[in-house]
């Protein structure tokens, strides 16, 4: 097993879901952490949170990760201060409208492309190459069944999702030869924010979404990270898909499930 007391470990979009449920289980580990989001008076409510509550270093930058030039400023000042991440977790990333192709929003196409997509590849490409360098490293993308399955409506956001699939896949193969991990995590239906983000902020129909049967929690998706990030070094875990029991694919799902 492979522990995390005293690593360092990078977290993006750490404010909210998915994000933040892996900051507090890193931070339950002993891990050392540097949190990147959009909203920093987020990140300084849990940063003063998960220090006064175990202890560890937690560091919070606001960073948008569409934004090449801060990922490139604050991914050296990392490595010049010789805080190259032990982990790196690639969360930041969002479903923003549900149109069909021929009815879709350019706005909204551009912001999923250049945050699931080019940002993903933004801060890879700027750490990876020096956890090579220095011969360990994890790498884990948070994907989602949207890039093993396509439904209706999703074709941008699944596009997306399938790259960060190519994406993985590929990584793992251009750093074979070398002791750094590469892992992606894909959850279905999990309840956290993503659902009013994707409706421009409807909370009545992002709420319709999770009707009728009981969606993973952010948590849950956490305490799958934090088994794929301390496994023995010489364990990768390539890609772990997780639904919630109600839920079969895309198009089979219970919702006669009591919650």
């Amino acid at each position: 097993m492979t522990k995390l007391e005293g690593r360092w470990i990078l977290v993006t979009g750490a404010s909210a879901g998915i994000g933040e449920a892996c900051s507090r289980r890193f931070a339950e580990s002993g891990a050392n952490l540097i949190l990147w989001a959009r909203r920093l008076d987020r990140l300084e409510i849990l940063a003063t949170e998960l220090r006064d509550r175990d202890g560890g270093e937690v560091e919070i930058r606001q960073v948008d990760v569409r934004d090449r030039d801060r990922v490139i400023r604050e991914a050296a000042d990392l490595v010049e201060s010789g805080r190259v991440p032990d982990v790196l977790l690639n969360n930041a990333g969002l479903a923003s409208g549900f149109d069909s192709i021929h009815e879709g929003d350019y706005a909204d196409w551009d912001r999923m492309i250049d945050t699931n997509v080019k940002g993903l590849l933004n801060v890879t490409r700027e750490l990876l190459p020096h956890m090579v360098a220095r011969g360990t490293g994890h790498v884990v993308n948070i994907g989602s069944t949207a890039g093993h399955q396509v439904y209706p409506k999703g074709n941008v956001y699944n596009a997306s999702k399938f790259a960060v699939k190519a994406l993985t896949e590929g990584t793992n193969l251009d750093v074979a030869g070398t002791k750094v991990r590469v892992s992606s995590v894909d959850p279905g239906f999990v309840q956290t924010e993503f659902s009013r983000v994707r409706f421009h902020g409807d909370d009545e129909r992002a709420e319709g979404v999770y009707e009728g049967f009981a969606p993973l929690t952010a948590d849950d998706v956490a305490d799958c990270v934090l088994f794929v990030v301390t496994r023995p070094p010489h364990v990768n875990v390539f890609d772990m898909i997780l639904l919630p029991t109600a839920q079969r694919n895309v198009y089979v799902l219970d919702r006669d499930e009591p919650a």
